[in-house]
């Protein structure tokens, strides 16, 4: 999909309305593909909405993770900073079919902190892009240490894939969990910390 999006007005305009005509165009194309006729009352305006929800589920290729963590904070706090049972929505890059669950975000800040908010937000921008859940768990902890440089941080992502609920193997009740840890992270009494933090049993193996 071209994302290459415009500001409003004059030649920016028309081209802006000639890529959404071409994308409609492809969804028509798709439709066909499957059987159907594009052109019936229910689906006359399908791929004209299939292209307005590609622009929120995909509109994180629009932002930038640097973006998300450049307000920042100058602090002495020095323990285990969480926000936990952040809700998502991403799609998985093999089937197009959604996957969705909770994160659990934490870090350990070396002087500087952000804000509550800029977690989710951080989430958001990697989660609603064509996905696996084992990048994306990855690319939210490498932005923090990237971006924020705390002493190090951990993400903890539980989610449905649908791709396993309605199609393949067709179990509704698995779930998959993914983690990465950074840093300090490593440290077994911090992982320990941040698994109690979040309501997790840590067992030793």
């Amino acid at each position: 999909m071209d994302y290459e999006w415009v500001s409003a007005g004059s030649a920016g305009a028309v081209k802006a309305k000639k890529m959404t005509t071409t994308n409609e165009s492809h969804i028509k194309n798709l439709l066909i593909a499957i059987g159907e006729d594009p052109n019936r009352e229910g689906l006359k305006d399908t791929p004209k909405r299939v292209v307005k929800s590609w622009e929120t589920l995909f509109g994180g290729y629009k932002q930038n993770p640097k973006d998300v963590l450049t307000t920042q904070f100058i602090s002495n706090h020095k323990s285990m900073i969480v926000c936990d049972n952040i809700e998502f929505y991403s799609t998985c890059e093999h089937h197009l079919l959604p996957f969705y669950g909770f994160c659990h975000i934490g870090y350990i800040p070396n002087k500087k902190i952000i804000g509550l908010s800029k977690m989710p937000r951080l989430l958001e921008t990697f989660a609603r892009r064509l996905q696996i859940q084992e990048r994306l768990t990855d690319q939210i902890a490498d932005s923090l240490m990237e971006h924020l440089d705390p002493l190090g941080c951990g993400v903890i992502i539980k989610s449905k894939h649908l791709c396993m609920v309605c199609r393949g193997i067709q179990k509704r009740n698995a779930s998959m969990i993914t983690s990465s840890i950074r840093g300090i992270f490593f440290q077994s009494h911090v992982k320990d910390e941040f698994a109690q933090l979040i309501n997790l049993k840590s067992k030793d193996t």
